[in-house]
């Protein structure tokens, strides 16, 4: 499923001179492809884009027949490489010189993303966060064959959307996953030996860190099929590290497809 807008409603702001304004791409027409939880949020991201949605989106089946004539597509399917691989280097053949390519793996790395296309210059990570609509949190993932053309033009997209950007390094999981998984993963294993209850854990990180949610309640939504995934890529790339050792308890549950909240059961029970 791809989202198209016909036109991106809120203006780009930019205190740069106007010789470097032209040099970067003002975004105005965007194509989401991924009708899943992602796509669908990032699709309705900025409020008077969610004001005039049905005015503004189109809906299609084939994403090759509306790349044509769009400044970014920004790619939010299933997180494997392959089937990601597969769509862009499709893509790539169909878009625009000057479109811009961007994934919202969370996961992945998004040069070997890249590299299947011929536009390794005008590819980034513009990673959102869900619920995307209430999430202000955006990372840009600058590739070191990303063009400061291409990176600039996503960082003013964002701001445009009404997000807040931050910018790492292409390193996995990019600055939250790369901290947030370990410690999601480190709350489980301290269930598995014993130590303490998954319900005090939780009221601890909420009453203690003053986190919105604890680490069980997190991992039922975001899905324990997703953050197996996460881990296994990780721990396939660093075997040695700690911090990216298999849970038995998670595997488990996603063997019996207790995968949380979208399945009705994970490490908490849900009508």
């Amino acid at each position: 499923m791809a989202f198209v807008t016909r036109q991106f409603v809120r203006s780009v702001s930019s205190s740069s001179t106007a010789s470097a304004t032209a040099k970067k791409i003002v975004i105005k027409h965007v194509a989401v492809i991924g009708g899943g939880l992602m796509g669908a949020g990032i699709a309705q991201a900025g409020s008077e884009f969610v004001e005039k949605t049905l005015s503004n989106v189109s809906t299609n089946t084939d994403a090759a027949s509306v790349v044509h004539s769009v400044d970014l597509v920004v790619e939010a399917i299933v997180e494997n490489l392959k089937v990601k691989n597969e769509l862009f280097k499709r893509l790539d053949k169909f878009a625009s010189e000057h479109t811009i390519f961007a994934s919202n793996t969370s996961s992945l790395q998004i040069t070997n993303i890249a590299n299947a296309t011929t536009r390794q210059d005008r590819f980034a990570g513009l990673h959102f966060f869900n619920p995307v609509p209430m999430m202000k949190l955006v990372e840009v993932i600058k590739t070191p064959m990303t063009s400061q053309k291409t990176f600039e033009s996503l960082l003013d997209f964002s701001k445009a959307l009404g997000k807040h950007p931050v910018t790492c390094k292409d390193t996995p999981g990019f600055i939250v996953n790369r901290l947030l998984v370990p410690y999601l993963m480190e709350a489980v294993r301290l269930y598995e030996r014993g130590d303490a209850s998954k319900e005090d854990i939780d009221i601890a990180m909420k009453l203690g860190a003053g986190y919105p949610m604890g680490p069980f309640e997190l991992l039922d939504y975001v899905g324990l099929d997703t953050t197996k995934f996460i881990m296994d890529g990780w721990h396939e790339m660093d075997t040695q590290n700690p911090l990216f050792q298999p849970s038995p308890s998670v595997n488990k549950m996603v063997a019996e497809k207790k995968l949380g909240k979208k399945t009705g059961e994970g490490f908490y029970k849900y009508k």
